[in-house]
């Protein structure tokens, strides 16, 4: 059975949430959450599918923020916004903290809800297999298949801003073969430098040898670029 959580301080609307999200899936469990603390504490707890948030919460302006670290720390459950926060400021901010989609209130319809809704769950279930079969290969890499997650090393989450996850999904894609500078820079959005590269392979190094002291599976191959060799 799915679990999806409702982080919504103005009651009518957790209750129109909830009740959409019922009529498309029925038999799903919904938890209703009404402040930051309550929230927070649920989200460590509770390995959740889905967790439909709002920025806002009573007088904290961005308690939305927070519960986003604490669930990428924890569980990296995917993240729909809700919220009345302008869309053309907000929403480039959330996909930074690996937030799935953000809609803005009042300028979206029950369908247009529940069609990010239920492509989140999709999503989600299809990525299971590749999570399950990361705790049994501890030695492998696994990369989140919604795209949206940390990556996983050793069963382990590992925790990175979205352009070190580009260029280690990068290295990975071509395992065993020099990717160069050139070919990274098409991956980064700025400082397109070898200097700036070198920083976000430093990132990643670093990392990893939080879960792994011993890890040494990025290469540096001078003149030319990285190599996955882990």
């Amino acid at each position: 059975m799915y679990k999806v959580a409702v982080v919504e301080d103005d009651i009518p609307t957790s209750n129109q949430l909830k009740g959409w999200i019922e009529a498309a899936k029925p038999g799903i469990r919904v938890d209703q959450w009404y402040n930051r603390d309550e929230a927070e504490a649920a989200v460590t707890r509770e390995a959740y599918d889905l967790v439909v948030l709002d920025i806002e919460l009573g007088r904290e302006r961005h308690a939305g923020v927070a519960i986003i670290n604490a669930i990428n720390k924890h569980h990296g459950t995917p993240v729909l916004v809700v919220s009345a926060m302008p869309a053309t400021i907000y929403r480039s901010i959330m996909k930074a903290l690996d937030a799935w989609d953000y809609l803005q209130k009042t300028t979206f319809e029950e369908a247009d809800f529940i069609d990010t809704f239920l492509e989140i769950l999709r999503a989600r279930r299809d990525s299971r297999p590749a999570v399950e079969a990361a705790a049994t290969a501890v030695s492998e890499l696994s990369l989140d298949p919604l795209r949206q997650g940390s990556p996983l090393w050793r069963g382990q989450r590992v925790n990175l801003p979205l352009t070190a996850q580009r260029i280690l999904a990068a290295l990975h894609a071509r395992r065993g073969e020099v990717v160069s500078y050139d070919e990274l820079y098409q991956v980064v959005k700025s400082g397109r430098n070898r200097d700036n590269i070198r920083k976000h392979v430093s990132t990643i190094r670093d990392a990893f040898r939080e879960i792994d002291p011993s890890f040494d599976g990025i290469e540096n191959v001078p003149m030319r670029g990285f190599r996955w060799a882990a």
